[in-house]
């Protein structure tokens, strides 16, 4: 029995590192990007413009880069500009007023001020307000007066060259979501037609709770969707790939209602079971086929293609929920109608429209 929460804690423990890795995996283009940036803006500042501890230049770089592609450039700008804003506006103050508690307070609340007038981004002003401090604090170097603020914009330079150079990796990860989706799809309909056939309770309330559990899933998808538009958006390199990303983000919103769909499918499935009422067979064998048409759309999406190789088969399963008996009880009539609206929403993948779509499925048996 005592090895038992040892057992346990081990993999939770192997499963927390694995997500740990995967984590710095998804992330170690932007962690060296970053590291990259910090060294070119401090090597221009100190030895090519002759500046004594050019500090704000990696720091400018580093936080306008961040560890996001969403709203690079804005970001770039934003920071960039908040910088210098508040490094200048308390260089000039200092130099005049010197350094005191109240001296810090005016620098701070005329630093955010001035940010908030040009622009009301959140990390302009804080941004503005983080670096009138410390350059308050901060005396400068015999000399080096009014050239700090000159390092934030050569942070930002380097930043903003940096921000046009990404991987691939952002690129793929729509697809690559969107196929993951489609393929929880298919595993909650598979389960569901075995639940249909043996009425399994404690499998059927386990596969509920994993159906809850889905909402990530379109969310990571609209995120993988919206990062791979702003790389198009702000790398030059990346310009050719700007209307396959926007065909894949057109999918998040068919994927997202099929998953509901499926969702609303499972939940009848274990309340069919709880109640031991009957589903017809044939339901649970027109689930098990669209899993496998399922299957195919996944697999389109994964070698980057529209799903139209999987039309056949969904129209097939589309066309054989017309001839199935129909039942009085309300779980296996809602089932029915689920499976038909997964068909109708996946259906959009494959290149028809909402309409055509509809229309591809014939009216159900009476």
């Amino acid at each position: 029995m005592a090895a038992r929460p040892f057992e346990l804690a081990l993999v939770r423990g192997r499963t927390s590192l694995a997500t740990r890795v995967d984590r710095w995996r998804a992330k170690w283009w932007q962690i060296a990007q970053c590291a990259l940036a910090a060294g070119v803006a401090w090597w221009l500042a100190a030895d090519v413009f002759d500046h004594t501890m050019p500090f704000f230049a990696p720091v400018a770089a580093v936080v306008s880069l961040g560890t996001s592609y969403g709203q690079r450039l804005r970001r770039v700008a934003e920071v960039t500009v908040g910088v210098a804003l508040g490094v200048f506006g308390a260089d000039l103050l200092v130099h005049f007023l010197g350094t005191a508690g109240w001296v810090i307070g005016l620098v701070v609340g005329l630093a955010m001020s001035a940010a908030l007038l040009l622009d009301r981004g959140q990390v302009f002003v804080i941004q503005a307000a983080v670096q009138s401090i410390v350059i308050t604090a901060l005396k400068p170097a015999p000399g080096q007066a009014f050239t700090r603020w000159t390092d934030a914009l050569i942070g930002g330079a380097v930043a903003l060259v940096a921000a046009t150079v990404v991987p691939a990796a952002p690129l793929r990860r729509p697809r690559e979501q969107a196929a993951k989706v489609v393929r929880k799809v298919r595993d909650l309909l598979e389960a569901s037609s075995d639940i249909m056939l043996d009425g399994n309770v404690d499998r059927a309330m386990d596969l509920l709770a994993e159906a809850r559990a889905t909402d990530s899933m379109v969310r990571e998808l609209q995120d993988a969707a919206d990062e791979g538009l702003d790389v198009v958006a702000s790398s030059p390199f990346r310009i050719r790939h700007g209307p396959g990303l926007r065909k894949m983000a057109e999918l998040v919103e068919p994927l997202d209602r099929a998953l509901r769909s499926t969702r609303v499918l499972v939940r009848n499935c274990a309340v069919a079971a709880y109640r031991q009422q009957h589903i017809p067979r044939s339901y649970a064998m027109l689930a098990s086929e669209l899993a496998a048409a399922v299957e195919v759309v996944a697999t389109e999406l994964d070698a980057d293609r529209m799903a139209a190789a999987a039309q056949p088969a969904l129209i097939a399963v589309g066309t054989a929920t017309g001839d199935v008996e129909r039942t009085g009880d309300l779980p296996g009539e809602v089932v029915l109608a689920q499976i038909r609206s997964v068909i109708a929403d996946l259906l959009l993948l494959t290149g028809m429209g909402p309409i055509e779509a509809t229309d591809a499925l014939p009216p159900a048996r009476q």
